[in-house]
Protein backbone atom coordinates (compact mmCIF):
# COMPACT_ATOMS: atom_id res chain seq x y z
CA UNK A 1 0.00 0.00 0.00
CA UNK A 2 1.37 3.78 -0.96
CA UNK A 3 1.22 6.77 1.46
CA UNK A 4 -2.08 7.37 -0.23
CA UNK A 5 -3.73 4.40 1.16
CA UNK A 6 -3.90 3.23 -2.58
CA UNK A 7 -3.74 -0.99 -2.54
CA UNK A 8 -2.10 -3.17 -5.00
CA UNK A 9 -5.84 -3.70 -6.44
CA UNK A 10 -6.34 0.13 -6.16
CA UNK A 11 -3.17 0.91 -8.76
CA UNK A 12 -4.27 -2.13 -11.25
CA UNK A 13 -8.03 -0.83 -11.42
CA UNK A 14 -6.40 2.70 -11.89
CA UNK A 15 -3.60 1.95 -14.44
CA UNK A 16 -6.19 -0.01 -16.61
CA UNK A 17 -8.63 2.57 -16.44
CA UNK A 18 -5.56 4.60 -17.49
CA UNK A 19 -4.76 2.12 -20.52
CA UNK A 20 -8.51 2.05 -21.51
CA UNK A 21 -8.85 5.87 -22.03
CA UNK A 22 -5.44 5.68 -23.85
CA UNK A 23 -6.76 2.66 -26.20
CA UNK A 24 -10.04 4.03 -26.79
CA UNK A 25 -8.59 7.82 -27.64
CA UNK A 26 -6.27 5.88 -30.73
CA UNK A 27 -8.58 3.68 -32.01
CA UNK A 28 -10.89 7.14 -32.03
CA UNK A 29 -8.30 9.55 -33.39
CA UNK A 30 -5.67 7.50 -35.32
CA UNK A 31 -8.15 4.46 -36.36
CA UNK A 32 -7.94 1.11 -36.24
CA UNK A 33 -11.49 0.07 -37.55
CA UNK A 34 -15.40 0.92 -36.54
CA UNK A 35 -15.48 -2.19 -34.07
CA UNK A 36 -12.66 -1.95 -32.48
CA UNK A 37 -12.59 1.48 -31.47
CA UNK A 38 -16.18 0.45 -30.77
CA UNK A 39 -14.88 -1.98 -28.15
CA UNK A 40 -11.75 -0.01 -26.88
CA UNK A 41 -14.29 2.82 -25.92
CA UNK A 42 -17.25 0.16 -24.07
CA UNK A 43 -14.34 -1.15 -22.40
CA UNK A 44 -12.75 2.37 -21.09
CA UNK A 45 -16.56 3.28 -19.57
CA UNK A 46 -17.24 0.34 -18.24
CA UNK A 47 -13.56 1.03 -16.01
CA UNK A 48 -14.43 4.55 -15.57
CA UNK A 49 -17.41 3.23 -13.79
CA UNK A 50 -15.36 0.98 -11.59
CA UNK A 51 -13.14 3.77 -10.37
CA UNK A 52 -16.24 6.05 -9.76
CA UNK A 53 -17.23 2.85 -8.20
CA UNK A 54 -14.16 2.64 -5.71
CA UNK A 55 -13.72 6.73 -4.85
CA UNK A 56 -17.21 6.55 -3.59
CA UNK A 57 -16.85 3.33 -1.73
CA UNK A 58 -14.03 4.81 -0.17
CA UNK A 59 -16.55 7.57 1.10
CA UNK A 60 -18.90 5.41 2.51
CA UNK A 61 -18.01 5.08 6.16
CA UNK A 62 -18.28 8.73 6.30
CA UNK A 63 -21.98 9.24 5.12
CA UNK A 64 -23.48 5.55 6.41
CA UNK A 65 -25.08 3.10 3.90
CA UNK A 66 -28.43 5.06 2.93
CA UNK A 67 -26.46 7.68 1.74
CA UNK A 68 -23.68 5.59 -0.04
CA UNK A 69 -26.28 3.75 -1.93
CA UNK A 70 -27.55 7.02 -3.30
CA UNK A 71 -24.57 8.30 -3.80
CA UNK A 72 -23.16 5.67 -5.67
CA UNK A 73 -26.17 4.78 -8.03
CA UNK A 74 -25.78 8.73 -8.94
CA UNK A 75 -22.36 8.64 -9.96
CA UNK A 76 -22.33 5.77 -11.18
CA UNK A 77 -25.32 6.73 -13.52
CA UNK A 78 -22.68 9.24 -15.32
CA UNK A 79 -21.70 7.63 -17.84
CA UNK A 80 -25.39 6.53 -18.82
CA UNK A 81 -26.18 10.26 -18.43
CA UNK A 82 -23.00 11.64 -21.17
CA UNK A 83 -23.59 8.30 -23.42
CA UNK A 84 -27.50 8.95 -23.61
CA UNK A 85 -26.93 12.89 -23.80
CA UNK A 86 -24.30 12.41 -26.72
CA UNK A 87 -26.47 9.64 -28.25
CA UNK A 88 -29.86 12.21 -28.48
CA UNK A 89 -27.80 14.65 -30.21
CA UNK A 90 -26.84 12.36 -32.60
CA UNK A 91 -30.67 11.53 -33.41
CA UNK A 92 -30.55 7.96 -32.03
CA UNK A 93 -33.54 7.94 -30.02
CA UNK A 94 -34.32 4.60 -30.18
CA UNK A 95 -31.17 3.80 -28.84
CA UNK A 96 -31.87 6.21 -26.00
CA UNK A 97 -34.90 4.97 -24.73
CA UNK A 98 -33.95 1.06 -24.81
CA UNK A 99 -31.14 2.45 -22.92
CA UNK A 100 -32.96 3.51 -20.08
CA UNK A 101 -35.02 0.39 -20.00
CA UNK A 102 -32.16 -1.94 -20.50
CA UNK A 103 -30.24 -0.23 -17.49
CA UNK A 104 -33.31 -1.36 -15.36
CA UNK A 105 -33.27 -4.27 -16.85
CA UNK A 106 -29.92 -5.54 -16.03
CA UNK A 107 -29.72 -4.24 -12.72
CA UNK A 108 -33.47 -5.45 -11.49
CA UNK A 109 -32.44 -8.59 -13.19
CA UNK A 110 -29.12 -9.42 -14.16
CA UNK A 111 -26.69 -7.75 -11.28
CA UNK A 112 -29.38 -8.70 -9.15
CA UNK A 113 -28.94 -12.09 -10.25
CA UNK A 114 -25.51 -12.54 -9.93
CA UNK A 115 -25.70 -11.21 -6.30
CA UNK A 116 -27.82 -13.64 -5.56
CA UNK A 117 -26.28 -16.60 -7.20
CA UNK A 118 -23.12 -15.74 -5.73
CA UNK A 119 -23.80 -15.02 -2.14
CA UNK A 120 -26.43 -18.28 -2.13
CA UNK A 121 -23.82 -20.51 -3.27
CA UNK A 122 -21.46 -19.15 -0.86
CA UNK A 123 -23.68 -18.40 2.40
CA UNK A 124 -26.73 -20.19 1.67
CA UNK A 125 -29.84 -18.26 1.77
CA UNK A 126 -29.77 -14.48 2.06
CA UNK A 127 -31.96 -12.04 4.42
CA UNK A 128 -33.25 -8.91 2.52
CA UNK A 129 -35.98 -8.30 5.16
CA UNK A 130 -35.43 -4.69 6.25
CA UNK A 131 -37.73 -1.48 6.34
CA UNK A 132 -34.95 -0.17 4.21
CA UNK A 133 -35.43 -2.51 1.36
CA UNK A 134 -38.93 -2.89 1.59
CA UNK A 135 -39.24 1.09 0.97
CA UNK A 136 -36.59 1.04 -2.14
CA UNK A 137 -38.77 -2.19 -4.16
CA UNK A 138 -42.19 -0.04 -3.21
CA UNK A 139 -40.65 3.18 -4.44
CA UNK A 140 -38.99 1.68 -7.27
CA UNK A 141 -42.40 0.01 -8.38
CA UNK A 142 -44.06 3.32 -7.81
CA UNK A 143 -41.96 5.21 -9.88
CA UNK A 144 -41.27 2.99 -12.77
CA UNK A 145 -45.14 2.63 -13.12
CA UNK A 146 -45.32 6.66 -13.27
CA UNK A 147 -42.40 6.54 -16.20
CA UNK A 148 -44.12 4.12 -18.44
CA UNK A 149 -47.69 6.27 -18.05
CA UNK A 150 -47.16 7.92 -21.22
CA UNK A 151 -46.72 5.21 -22.98
CA UNK A 152 -50.10 3.27 -22.03
CA UNK A 153 -51.67 6.64 -22.82
CA UNK A 154 -50.56 5.85 -26.10
CA UNK A 155 -51.38 2.26 -26.61
CA UNK A 156 -55.20 2.59 -25.87
CA UNK A 157 -54.91 6.05 -27.44
CA UNK A 158 -56.40 8.20 -25.00
CA UNK A 159 -57.04 11.63 -25.48
CA UNK A 160 -53.81 12.55 -23.73
CA UNK A 161 -52.01 10.74 -26.84
CA UNK A 162 -51.13 13.60 -28.95
CA UNK A 163 -49.88 15.42 -26.12
CA UNK A 164 -47.26 12.44 -25.83
CA UNK A 165 -44.01 15.54 -25.53
CA UNK A 166 -46.01 17.67 -22.74
CA UNK A 167 -47.23 14.33 -20.36
CA UNK A 168 -44.10 12.88 -20.63
CA UNK A 169 -42.64 16.52 -19.60
CA UNK A 170 -45.41 16.59 -16.53
CA UNK A 171 -44.20 13.11 -15.55
CA UNK A 172 -40.84 14.34 -15.58
CA UNK A 173 -40.94 17.49 -13.74
CA UNK A 174 -43.39 15.38 -11.39
CA UNK A 175 -40.52 12.38 -10.94
CA UNK A 176 -37.88 14.68 -10.10
CA UNK A 177 -40.06 16.55 -7.49
CA UNK A 178 -40.64 12.99 -5.71
CA UNK A 179 -37.25 12.14 -5.65
CA UNK A 180 -36.49 15.12 -3.88
CA UNK A 181 -38.71 14.46 -1.27
CA UNK A 182 -37.88 10.61 -0.59
CA UNK A 183 -34.10 11.81 0.09
CA UNK A 184 -34.47 12.45 3.51
CA UNK A 185 -35.97 8.99 4.07
CA UNK A 186 -33.13 7.32 1.99
CA UNK A 187 -29.90 9.30 3.35
CA UNK A 188 -31.00 8.89 7.02
CA UNK A 189 -28.19 6.85 9.05
CA UNK A 190 -29.93 3.22 11.24
CA UNK A 191 -27.10 2.02 13.47
CA UNK A 192 -29.05 -0.96 13.59
CA UNK A 193 -29.51 -1.58 9.51
CA UNK A 194 -26.87 -4.31 8.24
CA UNK A 195 -25.63 -2.16 5.91
CA UNK A 196 -24.56 0.47 8.38
CA UNK A 197 -22.64 -1.65 10.76
CA UNK A 198 -21.45 -3.00 7.67
CA UNK A 199 -19.92 0.47 6.75
CA UNK A 200 -18.76 0.88 10.71
CA UNK A 201 -16.75 -1.92 10.11
CA UNK A 202 -15.04 -0.66 7.41
CA UNK A 203 -12.94 2.08 9.20
CA UNK A 204 -10.17 -0.92 9.76
CA UNK A 205 -10.04 -1.18 5.98
CA UNK A 206 -6.75 1.22 4.14
CA UNK A 207 -8.74 4.21 3.21
CA UNK A 208 -8.23 6.60 0.64
CA UNK A 209 -7.62 10.17 2.04
CA UNK A 210 -10.66 13.01 1.42
CA UNK A 211 -9.07 14.69 -1.10
CA UNK A 212 -7.32 11.57 -3.05
CA UNK A 213 -11.23 9.84 -3.09
CA UNK A 214 -12.43 13.31 -4.12
CA UNK A 215 -9.95 14.00 -6.92
CA UNK A 216 -10.86 10.38 -8.57
CA UNK A 217 -13.94 10.89 -8.51
CA UNK A 218 -13.55 14.37 -10.31
CA UNK A 219 -10.91 12.69 -12.91
CA UNK A 220 -12.91 10.16 -13.44
CA UNK A 221 -16.11 11.50 -14.16
CA UNK A 222 -14.54 13.95 -16.60
CA UNK A 223 -12.90 11.35 -18.38
CA UNK A 224 -15.99 9.31 -18.68
CA UNK A 225 -17.85 12.48 -20.49
CA UNK A 226 -15.11 12.20 -23.61
CA UNK A 227 -15.03 8.89 -23.31
CA UNK A 228 -18.87 8.65 -23.74
CA UNK A 229 -18.91 11.02 -26.78
CA UNK A 230 -15.99 8.38 -28.69
CA UNK A 231 -18.04 5.35 -27.27
CA UNK A 232 -21.19 7.10 -29.16
CA UNK A 233 -19.43 8.05 -31.76
CA UNK A 234 -17.87 4.74 -32.60
CA UNK A 235 -21.77 3.42 -31.90
CA UNK A 236 -23.52 3.91 -34.91
CA UNK A 237 -20.99 2.16 -37.25
CA UNK A 238 -20.66 -0.53 -35.11
CA UNK A 239 -24.16 -1.38 -35.21
CA UNK A 240 -24.19 -1.32 -39.03
CA UNK A 241 -21.14 -3.45 -39.20
CA UNK A 242 -22.19 -6.29 -36.45
CA UNK A 243 -25.81 -5.92 -37.76
CA UNK A 244 -26.80 -5.15 -34.23
CA UNK A 245 -30.31 -3.52 -33.94
CA UNK A 246 -30.78 -0.61 -31.74
CA UNK A 247 -33.52 -1.86 -29.73
CA UNK A 248 -30.82 -4.64 -28.77
CA UNK A 249 -27.53 -2.39 -28.60
CA UNK A 250 -29.38 0.26 -26.04
CA UNK A 251 -31.29 -2.81 -23.74
CA UNK A 252 -28.19 -4.99 -23.85
CA UNK A 253 -24.69 -3.00 -24.83
CA UNK A 254 -24.84 0.54 -23.18
CA UNK A 255 -27.25 -0.73 -20.27
CA UNK A 256 -24.41 -3.44 -19.20
CA UNK A 257 -21.01 -0.89 -19.84
CA UNK A 258 -22.88 1.71 -18.00
CA UNK A 259 -23.52 -0.36 -15.24
CA UNK A 260 -20.35 -1.67 -14.11
CA UNK A 261 -20.43 -0.32 -11.04
CA UNK A 262 -23.33 -2.23 -9.75
CA UNK A 263 -21.73 -5.31 -11.24
CA UNK A 264 -19.00 -4.99 -9.08
CA UNK A 265 -19.72 -3.42 -6.07
CA UNK A 266 -22.99 -5.78 -5.89
CA UNK A 267 -21.53 -8.64 -5.93
CA UNK A 268 -18.82 -8.43 -3.83
CA UNK A 269 -20.95 -7.34 -0.86
CA UNK A 270 -23.31 -10.41 -1.56
CA UNK A 271 -20.02 -12.19 -1.09
CA UNK A 272 -19.47 -11.05 2.28
CA UNK A 273 -22.87 -11.85 3.22
CA UNK A 274 -23.93 -7.87 3.50
CA UNK A 275 -26.93 -9.27 1.47
CA UNK A 276 -29.20 -6.10 2.43
CA UNK A 277 -26.58 -3.98 1.69
CA UNK A 278 -26.15 -5.36 -1.47
CA UNK A 279 -29.34 -5.19 -2.78
CA UNK A 280 -29.87 -1.30 -1.90
CA UNK A 281 -26.95 -0.43 -3.59
CA UNK A 282 -28.14 -2.47 -6.47
CA UNK A 283 -31.91 -1.15 -6.59
CA UNK A 284 -31.15 2.05 -6.27
CA UNK A 285 -29.77 2.41 -9.27
CA UNK A 286 -32.73 2.05 -11.26
CA UNK A 287 -34.66 3.65 -8.79
CA UNK A 288 -32.75 6.84 -9.68
CA UNK A 289 -33.26 6.22 -13.58
CA UNK A 290 -36.79 6.04 -13.47
CA UNK A 291 -36.79 9.10 -10.81
CA UNK A 292 -33.95 11.19 -12.13
CA UNK A 293 -32.00 10.16 -15.33
CA UNK A 294 -35.09 9.59 -17.81
CA UNK A 295 -36.98 12.85 -16.67
CA UNK A 296 -34.02 14.83 -16.61
CA UNK A 297 -32.69 13.58 -20.66
CA UNK A 298 -36.70 14.27 -21.66
CA UNK A 299 -36.41 17.99 -20.23
CA UNK A 300 -32.77 18.53 -21.39
CA UNK A 301 -33.54 17.50 -24.73
CA UNK A 302 -36.82 19.42 -25.13
CA UNK A 303 -35.10 22.75 -23.74
CA UNK A 304 -31.84 22.26 -25.07
CA UNK A 305 -32.29 21.44 -29.04
CA UNK A 306 -31.30 17.64 -28.74
CA UNK A 307 -33.83 15.37 -30.58
CA UNK A 308 -36.89 15.20 -28.28
CA UNK A 309 -36.89 12.40 -26.26
CA UNK A 310 -40.51 11.48 -24.32
CA UNK A 311 -41.59 8.10 -22.17
CA UNK A 312 -43.60 6.83 -24.59
CA UNK A 313 -41.66 3.39 -24.92
CA UNK A 314 -42.16 0.48 -27.05
CA UNK A 315 -45.04 -2.16 -25.84
CA UNK A 316 -42.64 -4.56 -25.34
CA UNK A 317 -40.24 -2.44 -23.41
CA UNK A 318 -43.03 -1.13 -20.52
CA UNK A 319 -44.06 -5.12 -20.48
CA UNK A 320 -40.46 -6.19 -19.73
CA UNK A 321 -39.70 -3.61 -17.45
CA UNK A 322 -43.33 -3.71 -15.46
CA UNK A 323 -42.86 -7.31 -15.24
CA UNK A 324 -38.88 -7.36 -14.40
CA UNK A 325 -39.63 -4.81 -11.39
CA UNK A 326 -42.79 -6.57 -9.97
CA UNK A 327 -40.69 -9.65 -9.78
CA UNK A 328 -37.75 -7.85 -7.48
CA UNK A 329 -40.55 -6.13 -5.27
CA UNK A 330 -42.00 -9.27 -4.75
CA UNK A 331 -38.54 -10.73 -3.77
CA UNK A 332 -38.24 -8.00 -1.13
CA UNK A 333 -41.12 -8.29 0.63
CA UNK A 334 -40.51 -12.19 0.70
CA UNK A 335 -37.49 -11.41 3.01
CA UNK A 336 -34.77 -13.85 1.89
CA UNK A 337 -32.77 -14.54 -1.06
CA UNK A 338 -31.24 -17.98 -2.53
CA UNK A 339 -28.97 -18.79 -5.88
CA UNK A 340 -32.31 -20.46 -7.32
CA UNK A 341 -34.22 -17.32 -7.25
CA UNK A 342 -30.97 -15.02 -8.87
CA UNK A 343 -30.74 -18.07 -11.83
CA UNK A 344 -33.99 -17.20 -12.42
CA UNK A 345 -34.21 -13.48 -12.78
CA UNK A 346 -30.37 -14.47 -14.75
CA UNK A 347 -32.69 -16.68 -17.11
CA UNK A 348 -35.21 -13.89 -17.22
CA UNK A 349 -33.03 -11.55 -18.55
CA UNK A 350 -31.58 -13.78 -21.20
CA UNK A 351 -34.83 -14.41 -22.93
CA UNK A 352 -35.71 -10.24 -22.39
CA UNK A 353 -32.36 -9.85 -24.05
CA UNK A 354 -32.95 -12.10 -26.82
CA UNK A 355 -36.47 -10.81 -27.50
CA UNK A 356 -34.73 -7.72 -28.40
CA UNK A 357 -32.44 -8.71 -30.48
CA UNK A 358 -33.65 -7.95 -33.84
CA UNK A 359 -35.08 -5.33 -32.66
Amino acid sequence: MTTIGLTRSDQILLGASAAAVVAAALTRYVGGGEVLAFACSAAAVTVLAAVVGRSVEQLGDRFGAGATSVLQSALGNLPELFIALFALKAGLVAVVQAALIGSILANVLLVLGLSFVVGGLKHGTQRINSQRAQHIGVMLFVSVAAMVMPSVAAFIHSPAEPHETTLSVLASVILIALFALSLPASLRRDEDSEGDRAIAKSHEAPRWPLAVALAMLAGSSVAAAFVSDWFVTALEPAMDTLGISQAFAGLVIVAIAGNAIENVVGIQLALRNQSEFAFAVIINSPLQIALVLAPLLVIISNLFGFTALTLVFSPLLVVAVLLAVLLAVLITFDGHSNWLEGAALIGLYGVIAGTFWWG
